[in-house]
Parts: C-alpha cells; sequence; structure tokens
C-alpha cells in the first residue's frame, strides 16, 4: 500500500540500541565454552565405551579360559584315577608275583641251603600252598642250627621253626640227628620292601639247643 506524506515532514528514523562489545564476547566465549564441554563430554564417552568393549571382551576371554581349565581340569582328575587303578593293578600283580610259589625257585632255594651246610641231607620236602614241612638228618644238632640260618638268610624262606630233633637210635656207632622243620615259601621281598625276617631270627643258632645228644622234644 502507498503512503503519502500529507505534513511534508520527515519520518524519523528508528534507532537501534547499540549491544556492548563485552556482552558479545561474552556470549561468543560461552558458546565456545558450550562447544568445548560437549565434545570433552563426547570424547570421554567415546573413550569409556571403548573401554567398555575392551573389558567384556576381556571377560568372555577370561570365561573361556575358565572353560578351558575347567576341562583340564576334568581331564587330570580322570587321568589320576586311571592312573590308580593300574597302579593298583600293578602292585596286585607284582605282589601276586612276589607270593609266586614255582618248583624250579623252590628246588633252587633248597639246593642252595642245602650245599652251605655240612653233614646235613633232607629226606622228604612237602609244599602245600606256602607252607613247607622240611625233614632230614644231620651230622650233629650245630649242623640244624646252621640249616635254619641258611633258609632265613636265603630270603626264600619265613617263619622258619624247627618241630622236632632227635638223635637216630637205629645207628648206635654213628651219630645221626633227625629234624623236621615248618616255614614259609615265597619269592624275596622287592628292593625297598620291609624284612620279613628280624635280626633275631637272623642270628645263627641263638636259641637252638647246645650240641649233644638231646631226646625227642
Amino acid at each position: 500500500m502507498i503512503r503519502i506524506n500529507l505534513l511534508g515532514r520527515n519520518r524519523p528514523k528508528a534507532t537501534r540500541t547499540a549491544v556492548p562489545i563485552e556482552a558479545t564476547l561474552q556470549y561468543v566465549l560461552l558458546a565456545i565454552a558450550l562447544v568445548v564441554s560437549i565434545g570433552i563430554l563426547y570424547g570421554h564417552y567415546l573413550l569409556m565405551d571403548r573401554e567398555n568393549v575392551q573389558v567384556v571382551a576381556h571377560i568372555q576371554k577370561q570365561m573361556g579360559e575358565k572353560a578351558r581349565l575347567e576341562q583340564l581340569k576334568a581331564q587330570v582328575e580322570n587321568f589320576e584315577k586311571q592312573k590308580a587303578v593300574l597302579q593298583q593293578r600293578i602292585s596286585t600283580i607284582e605282589q601276586l608275583q612276589r607270593n609266586r610259589t614255582g618248583g624250579q625257585e623252590l628246588l633252587e632255594a633248597i639246593a642252595n641251603t642245602v650245599s652251605r651246610t655240612d653233614t646235613l641231607w633232607l629226606t622228604s620236602v612237602d609244599l602245600k600252598g606256602g607252607a613247607l614241612t622240611i625233614n632230614g638228618s644231620a651230622g650233629s644238632i650245630n649242623a640244624v642250627a646252621n640249616y635254619i640260618t641258611q633258609l632265613k638268610r636265603s630270603g626264600y624262606f619265613q617263619q622258619v621253626e624247627i618241630k622236632e630233633s632227635h638223635q637216630d637210635d637205629a645207628n648206635k656207632a654213628v651219630e645221626i640227628f633227625n629234624f623236621t622243620l615248618t616255614a614259609q615259601f615265597g619269592l624275596p621281598q622287592t628292593e625297598g620292601a620291609p624284612m620279613t625276617t628280624s635280626p633275631a631270627e637272623a642270628t645263627p643258632a641263638a636259641s637252638t639247643p647246645p650240641a649233644g645228644k638231646p631226646g625227642k622234644s
């Protein structure tokens, strides 16, 4: 719409209020500070987010390692059980091997003990299970005592005991003693196993009767 100035005067111009420079500067600084703060907060958020991702990945890795170790533990426990079973079987086999009473070992052991004793011979040997009964004759009671010592020292005979010893009256010209021994026969213990005979048992002729002409016991 066209306006006509009828008064002929100039229309006054609208004045603008001047804005102080300090206020403008404050606004600018405030805006800059706001932008910087937002940038710092955003950077901190990104940093924390990356650390969170790393922590989650580390936890997952540790959980996987824990599962692997638990599996290894189960395998080790299974191996230990198998080892115990095998060890028990081996011990049983070794025990049976030590306790077996073969005829060849018996004959060799008896032959070795007799050969180490003078004026002594055997008349019969009876083995039932591990129980051994030995009958024989000797030229003196000391020979019988020495034979008992040889049996104990051989390692094949335990619990050696003399059951009977008497002079043979059938032949007056020669002094002969008939005897009966009992013992337990078994293979010697392996190295490191406890001794089956005590030191007192290994002492020769400590508890045997003196030489002479004993009667029937």
